[in-house]
């Protein structure tokens, strides 16, 4: 088993570092994310939110997922979600067929956005590289996916820590003034973080190729818990950068472009926008993959491997995204994920929380009998 090729340590931060590469380009990547679920309910409202709504969401969330998968040996998400719902399944493909391309199209959209404001180039150069870089990974396999997600996040954590350490130094006062004297805290937290995290949990069942790892129910619910603050922490550490330009940032397109426009590091910027685009690939590979594991599942037999299904799938996926793309960054956030967010709630979350643990339950009681 893959398990026994790995350390305990291993086991415990890999899944989540895996976890935060797919969340981070839809999650947080530019920032948008943030100004449409988390700045409405003030600066310091915002990040208390996220500090503790939406850390514990996700990490409930989280561990509870990876220990149904482990349990039910449920390593593709329609595998998955096939033994959670039973016939209604369906439901759940077909949202996360919109989910898809949905994130796909903002990860589109913020390449060629950031390419063209970073580096005044086309935003079709930002494009074509992004689908290059998804494409080259999916076709590398499952290890080299993980290999190169839980790496490029030590990158991404190093750059970030540089980034907030540099906007502290230019423009402290001013976050200490938001978060310390003007305090804004506005109702309704509890229901928009919790939005934030619903749509962003759905990215758990994408990844359900780390749960192999696993090599006992306490490793899956610790991984899990980590994979939670692992995933959000540099979403909080962006968010309190962002501070620094609130209100006037809620204009931006791209408010991590405004915030560098403020900060005069070129060489940062450039540095930034490298490791941001490797989450955009990031991204988009995570949910790609999970389309052509499902489908390969399904489809694929030794006697017949069926091959042209991981090109079709890739193909297919990544022009259907570059075309919804056009509609623009921001509208693709604030229609797209406030809309599909409860359905996700209700077919997933509820189910998995509710049903799912008193499946688990169940088959450890019948585990105990037949041994007994």
């Amino acid at each position: 088993m893959a398990a026994k090729k790995h350390g305990k340590l291993y086991r415990l931060i890999v899944p989540g570092l895996v976890y935060q590469s797919i969340l981070i380009a839809g999650g947080y990547g530019t920032g948008a994310e943030l100004s449409e679920f988390f700045f409405p309910y003030g600066s310091l409202g915002g990040l208390i939110a996220m500090s503790t709504i939406t850390l514990l969401e996700l990490s409930i969330v989280c561990a509870a997922t990876w220990e149904f998968a482990r349990v039910f040996k449920t390593y593709d998400y329609r595998s998955f979600i096939k033994q959670l719902l039973g016939p209604a399944w369906i439901v759940f493909e077909v949202c996360y067929l919109i989910l898809l391309l949905l994130v796909l199209s903002v990860v589109v959209a913020a390449s060629g956005a950031n390419f063209n404001e970073v580096f005044g180039l086309s935003k079709w150069v930002g494009i074509v590289l992004m689908a290059a870089g998804t494409i080259f990974l999916i076709f590398k396999g499952t290890e080299a996916v993980k290999t190169f997600m839980a790496s490029w996040s030590y990158v991404l954590y190093a750059v970030y820590l540089i980034f907030m350490a540099a906007v502290f130094v230019r423009f402290g006062g001013q976050i200490a003034e938001q978060l310390t004297v003007v305090k804004e805290i506005k109702p309704g937290m509890l229901f928009g973080s919790s939005a934030y995290s619903f749509y962003n949990c759905v990215c758990i069942t994408f990844i359900l190729f780390v749960v192999p790892d696993f090599e006992s129910r306490s490793e899956a619910i610790t991984s899990g818990l980590l994979a939670g603050l692992i995933g959000i922490v540099p979403g909080i550490m962006l968010f309190i950068t962002m501070t620094s330009q609130y209100p006037s940032i809620l204009e931006a397109q791209v408010p991590i472009n405004a915030i560098f426009g403020k900060l005069n590091m070129r060489w940062l910027h450039i540095i930034f926008q490298i490791v941001l685009f490797g989450t955009f690939i990031e991204t988009g590979t995570g949910f790609i993959k999970a389309a052509t594991d499902r489908l390969e599942v399904q489809f694929c037999k030794p006697d017949n491997p069926r091959k042209w299904i991981r090109p079709v799938t890739v193909c297919i996926a990544v022009m259907a995204a570059v075309l919804i793309a056009q509609f623009g960054l921001i509208p693709l956030v604030a229609k797209g994920y406030g809309t599909i967010t409860w359905i996700f709630f209700i077919i997933y979350i509820i189910p998995l929380l509710t049903w799912g643990m008193y499946k688990i339950y169940r088959h450890d009681k019948a585990a105990k009998l037949s041994a007994a």
